[in-house]
């Protein structure tokens, strides 16, 4: 890429210049001086306020030396002369956003890009260019401290609302909006911290506390309660079914608010004495339309923050759950649970993959037993396009791979794993059901599939690694097992 040597400095004061007091802070190199054949403007002529280090004098001698190249000397920056500027200012600006580099503006009245949701003092050092000379000291003053928060949130600031043209003329229609409909308009928490407007949908709610991302800026905590949510497609023939013992096992838990029943087979739900007596609420839901994609419609029922979701074959424990939803409980932006699954880069193939073997690293918890919050439903059911729901309700597969995606892009961060445990599915299962469908080859082929096709929509892979999982306190030590809280898990 051409280097570009940007001429704030030498507009700003030939005498500073020389003395190196930008030099430090901005980056800028060591040039030999040199005579220049044209006159030197001013900050008041219009012009550009950069020009490339390799341009040529009318004589045809280079200007510069080549060995400057501007990306690296600008990535390496912690501050970045923003001047004024005929149409540059703002090109320069998003330079340095991209790079992480601190803007120090110096333009009077410029009125910056969303400056009607973005809080841009905590992104940038805003200057005045009469004070011009007091730049340097002011840059000094800043602590290492909050040079990382400018710094982190000008990546934030890019990556949300600049990265690209699609991002900059949703953020100015979602302006828009909230100007329309300022009864749910997003506050100003929502836009200046992660995971930004886009994500935070005004349908949903117009208070923060109700999202999973601002718990611990607000000083708040979740609920101590969840709702249980599962799949169920198979009949009732038999009081020894999986889906029943689930039942009682998760009705156990002092958590457990209500139960929810997902009815989706071909046959109609069975009556209210088939179903076991518990100590909480069970409801069964029947949608007319039955596809995959509907475990994760945001049911008007659901009222607690944290949704444990189950498949009908799940095998836990109450401890398993208790263990579980404690976990979340201090991550409720996160997906918590035990079936882990990880994808790969395939350099042979040039594609994805999906694995399910059992490695020190995993990218995806399966929806299958797990505990997230009830806004990624709404976020599923209305944010995601059409055609990557019709694709996992015609496959009938892939939606927990899904789900996966849409919380690691707004996160980014991986789900966490708790426990060592492997097997939670049940092993006596009916062939001639749809839960049989993980015994079918062509099962986890789609799955490798649905892995490219949603990586293809979101434009990069959001998956993340990680190592980390959490068990409970004297998880297997050699001490009385009357010490230990949850003390079924080590014996499953």
């Amino acid at each position: 890429m051409q280097s570009t040597w940007c001429a704030s400095a030498q507009a700003i004061s030939s005498k500073s210049a020389q003395h190196g007091c930008f030099k430090k802070y901005f980056k800028i190199p060591e040039l030999p001086r040199l005579k220049y054949p044209w006159p030197q403007k001013s900050l008041s002529e219009p012009g550009p306020a950069c020009s490339s280090i390799d341009a040529k004098t009318p004589k045809g001698t280079v200007l510069f030396p080549s060995r400057f190249d501007y990306q690296e000397l600008l990535h390496n920056s912690t501050f970045c002369l923003v001047p004024r500027g005929r149409r540059l200012g703002s090109f320069r600006f998003l330079e340095a956003l991209q790079a992480a580099c601190i803007p120090v503006l110096l333009s009077n009245g410029w009125e910056l890009p969303f400056s009607e949701v973005i809080d841009w003092s905590k992104a940038a050092i805003i200057g005045d260019e009469r004070l011009l000379l007091q730049i340097p000291s002011i840059t000094r003053s800043v602590d290492a401290e909050r040079i990382l928060a400018l710094r982190q949130q000008t990546q934030f600031l890019w990556d949300s609302y600049f990265s690209s043209v699609d991002k900059i003329v949703l953020t100015t229609l979602e302006i828009i909006q909230d100007r329309i409909y300022t009864y749910t308009s997003r506050s100003m928490l929502m836009w200046n911290s992660l995971p930004g407007g886009l994500y935070t949908l005004p349908r949903f709610s117009s208070y923060p506390t109700l999202f999973p991302f601002y718990y611990g800026l607000l000083g708040k905590t979740p609920q101590q309660e969840f709702t249980a949510v599962i799949q169920a497609v198979a009949p009732l023939q038999s009081p020894q079914q999986p889906i029943l013992k689930l039942i009682i096992a998760v009705a156990k838990s002092k958590f457990c608010a209500q139960i929810i029943v997902l009815w989706n087979c071909d046959k109609p739900s069975p009556p209210r004495s088939k179903w076991p007596s518990i100590s909480v609420p069970l409801t069964v839901i029947e949608e007319e339309r039955k596809t995959m994609s509907g475990r994760f419609y945001p049911h008007d029922v659901i009222r607690t923050d944290a949704v444990l979701s189950l498949d009908e074959d799940s095998v836990l424990s109450t401890n398993e759950v208790d263990f579980a939803f404690i976990v979340w409980h201090s991550f409720p932006e996160r997906i918590v649970g035990y079936p882990g699954r990880s994808h790969y880069w395939d350099a042979t193939k040039g594609r994805w993959g999906y694995t399910s073997k059992w490695t020190n690293e995993y990218s995806m918890v399966l929806t299958g037993a797990a505990f997230y919050h009830r806004y990624y439903h709404f976020l599923y059911t209305h944010y995601l396009p059409s055609r990557l729901l019709s694709m996992v309700d015609q496959l009938a597969n892939c939606e927990d791979i899904l789900m996966n995606f849409l919380v690691s892009t707004v996160t980014k961060l991986p789900p966490i794993k708790v426990t060592q445990k492997k097997q939670y599915k049940e092993t006596m299962m009916q062939q001639g059901s749809k839960s049989s469908r993980w015994a079918d080859p062509d099962h986890f082929a789609q799955r490798q599939s649905c892995m490219n096709s949603f990586a293809a929509w979101f434009g990069f892979m959001p998956l993340v690694h990680s190592q980390l999982r959490l068990d409970p306190v004297l998880f297997k030590d050699q001490v009385s097992i009357l010490r230990k809280k949850y003390r079924d898990i080590e014996r499953l």
